[in-house]
């Protein structure tokens, strides 16, 4: 085992304190990665496979992408920048979708801490809870939602 420092890791609960805010860095959302998305989950719905009828008879023109693609990017973007062997578990969320996202569409997340307790049951762990706002490149915000997740603490004996 080596004793060099390993960069990349997540970040513990004493670093998430109520009212701390923080962004991500963006990511682009492609033709490919709609395809790849609606064939993984077989979400084949004809606002997602249907150019046509997207033309002709939809209210949203243009080649758009799943609510859950947007969701799940935002939470790539989370898990490399702040959860690496300190998030332990997803418990709960509400989500709300605001505007569509659309290939070529570049998304970030601005994330604020808004609850903050140790766990009860589990010595060593924090449950918090964000406000993730998943931002297009002009600033419109497509989605909303609000993650509870179980976090390691740095301090291993403490408890609620």
């Amino acid at each position: 085992m080596s004793n060099m420092e390993i960069v990349g890791l997540g970040m513990f609960f004493e670093d998430l304190p109520i009212g701390r805010t923080f962004q991500t860095i963006g990511r682009t959302v492609t033709e490919p990665d709609i395809v790849n998305f609606i064939n993984a989950t077989g979400m084949t719905e004809v606002l997602f496979i249907d150019m046509e009828f997207l033309e002709k008879e939809s209210d949203i023109k243009g080649r758009v992408a799943p609510g859950a693609l947007g969701y799940t990017f935002a939470e790539g973007l989370l898990v490399q920048a702040t959860m690496q062997h300190t998030g332990f578990a997803f418990l709960n969320m509400e989500l709300s979708i605001e505007a569509p996202v659309f290939a070529g569409d570049t998304l970030h997340v601005e994330c604020e801490v808004i609850e903050a307790r140790l766990s009860k049951s589990r010595p060593g762990r924090g449950l918090v809870r964000t406000r993730n706002k998943v931002v297009k490149q002009d600033g419109t915000v497509a989605l909303i939602y609000t993650p509870l997740r179980m976090i390691k603490c740095r301090d291993e004996t403490l408890q609620g």
